[in-house]
């Protein structure tokens, strides 16, 4: 199965915001049109409510209704990746839901619960694989950190569990990873766009863009440099895009979305607000991100 996947997720995969209304509702209507305008790009998947997508502030009834959406608009061009997580009740219920709804693929979070023995996480990920025959996608991110023989139970565990999305950035890990379980898994990257040349260089099929919610081309361009194997023109496109924004970001946590949704704003384009924990971004990054402007519109 994991085969067949390769190449459907080979280059990158777009990601919507959540858009929210400025009572913290979920406006699905701004979400449609959002995903009408990345669906015309050439992603190799959508993943729908995930780490951009602020999963852990939605209800399960809201990551449904945003796969359904996309699923609708999207009409099979390329896979939805729905998400699920929290706890094993609710990621099994909402993984059942997602297949219903038209997901083709389930992205599984960590659990909420921080300090499990890794028997129990084991467990956590096997009884959403249990639930659906929807395939899996692990993303291993924040505390979730797994060692290659971890990985390896896991794929012997799960038959329907077909790749792997890393949210650490650690490159020597993941190749330690994928040298231990080899073509087994599909390799994505999740850590953030300035990690493509470093996912590229050890052989990652893919990853996901935040910044294809601001700059679409940008990330068409990127997936042309890494089918090409053209790292200096990825080079190029990280340095001299990427990481502006992405040293913005990392002023305060959770500032990845917040970044992301002023940035979409800022060029018209629906997101409205955070909703908790995250903030809002402060007026001086404000200022900082709107001079960034003219340097990302040579990219829309």
């Amino acid at each position: 199965m994991s085969q067949d996947w390769k190449g459907r997720l080979a280059g990158v995969i777009g990601g919507p915001v959540s858009p929210f209304r400025a009572d913290l509702s979920l406006d699905l209507a701004a979400l449609e049109r959002n995903v009408a305008e990345l669906a015309g790009f050439d992603f190799s998947g959508m993943l729908i409510a995930a780490g951009i997508g602020e999963f852990y502030s939605l209800t399960p009834t809201e990551v449904v209704e945003s796969a359904r959406i996309a699923a609708g608009v999207i009409g099979g061009r390329m896979p939805v990746i729905g998400t699920v997580g929290l706890n094993a009740g609710i990621a099994t219920e909402t993984a059942r839901n997602l297949e219903e709804a038209g997901a083709d693929a389930l992205l599984v979070m960590p659990p909420a619960y921080v300090s499990p023995p890794e028997e129990g996480l084991l467990a956590y990920y096997t009884s959403i694989g249990n639930a659906t025959g929807l395939p899996l996608i692990v993303y291993s991110r924040d505390w979730c950190v797994f060692t290659p023989d971890a990985v390896a139970r896991l794929a012997d565990r799960i038959p329907n569990l077909i790749a792997w999305k890393d949210g650490q950035g650690d490159i020597r890990r993941y190749q330690r990873i994928i040298g231990r379980i080899g073509d087994r898994l599909v390799w994505l990257g999740g850590a953030g766009d300035d990690c493509a040349p470093g996912y590229w260089a050890i052989g990652v099929a893919g990853y996901s863009s935040s910044l294809s919610n601001v700059v679409p081309k940008l990330a068409m361009k990127v997936a042309d440099a890494w089918r090409r194997s053209d790292i200096a023109e990825l080079n190029h496109l990280t340095i001299q895009y990427v990481h502006p924004v992405f040293r913005l970001r990392e002023r305060l946590r959770g500032y990845d979305v917040a970044v992301t949704k002023a940035a979409m704003e800022m060029f018209g384009l629906p997101a409205g607000p955070v909703r908790a924990p995250l903030t809002g971004l402060r007026p001086p990054d404000v200022e900082e991100l709107h001079s960034l402007r003219t340097r990302l519109a040579e990219m829309r």
